[in-house]
């Protein structure tokens, strides 16, 4: 049975300008005939109405909640210490994109048998990338309340044997809008264990999941990425629909990757862990520092995986 395995894991001007901005768009449709004087013209049959412009009030409060936002977002990005205030990634897709197994990742009989896909990128034309963090051995509060002012998405991966010191921890986390997503129970290296004992792995978090936090994951990431046809049979019995790995891992000082021009691409999976200063030298927040310094810097804005699978 062949095995795969991973080895290298001011605030007034930006008001201003959007007021006028969008002012010209408002002028521009009252100028076209979107709004008009005198009797009402109705369409000819089959004919859509033509579009009025918004009341200007409406266009006023679009651009204060604009520049609010942008305030709130670029104070938030101060407050922690980033060079720049993160890029805003673009609106979920409605199609979403067809996953496949990357090539070399496959097992025997992967497509023939339906077996869930296993993947390190997500197909899109958009330069986002997405953050996956595994285990749950740290459980910084500092992180949370970063992660919710900064507003960036991410996906946890979790094994019972760490999060079960903290449950609420992670209901914190899930209130946010973080998916919480299966890494086994024990975190154990799955190619050495029988079907039975992988199964038991596997369906067992997704019963602590479900229990705990309100529903079964889709989404599943073996214990240092390995994997072999049992582990995915399991995963597909056990409800599991897709098994992201990663293209690159960020560490608190460093980061690594899987391709040979060590960079990043489009849709890239990043790795990291909740780990603090006994593993570290550092804390969540000075990795998530390194983290969206580099993918700013680079013109990526950091989406949510769950939203495109």
């Amino acid at each position: 049975m062949r095995v795969v395995r991973q080895t290298d894991k001011s605030r007034s001007r930006r008001h201003m300008a959007v007021r006028a901005a969008l002012a010209v768009l408002a002028g521009a449709a009252i100028v076209s005939g979107c709004v008009q004087d005198g009797p009402e013209v109705r369409p000819a049959p089959g004919q859509q109405a033509p579009l009025k412009a918004p009341p200007a009030r409406a266009l006023d409060r679009y651009a204060g909640r604009l520049s609010a936002d942008l305030a709130a977002r670029a104070a938030a990005a101060k407050e922690w210490g980033l060079k720049s205030v993160p890029l805003r990634p673009p609106p979920p897709p409605v199609r979403k994109p067809d996953i496949v197994t990357r090539e070399g990742f496959e097992v025997d009989g992967h497509a023939e048998q339906g077996l869930p896909p296993v993947f390190t990128t997500v197909p899109t034309e958009h330069r986002i990338v997405f953050l996956t963090i595994d285990d749950g051995a740290e459980k910084d509060p500092a992180f949370l309340r970063m992660m919710k002012e900064l507003r960036i998405p991410y996906s946890a991966f979790l094994s019972d044997y760490l999060v079960n010191e903290d449950y609420g921890y992670f209901k914190r986390m899930r209130d946010h809008g973080v998916a919480l997503n299966n890494h086994t129970l024990t975190h154990p290296y799955l190619p050495a264990l029988s079907y039975e004992d992988q199964r038991t792995e596997i369906c067992g978090m997704q019963d602590v999941i479900e229990k705990r936090y309100g529903k079964r994951p889709a989404l599943f990431r073996p214990p240092f990425g390995n994997y072999d046809q049992d582990t995915l049979h399991a995963a597909k019995e056990c409800g599991v629909k897709y098994v992201p790995l990663w293209s690159e891992e960020v560490f608190v000082d460093h980061w690594e990757y899987r391709e040979w021009d060590q960079d990043l691409h489009p849709g890239d999976i990043v790795l990291s862990h909740f780990r603090g200063p006994e593993d570290w030298q550092g804390t969540m927040p000075d990795m998530i520092r390194r983290f969206l310094d580099k993918v700013t810097a680079q013109g990526y804005a950091v989406a949510r995986l769950e939203d495109y699978l």
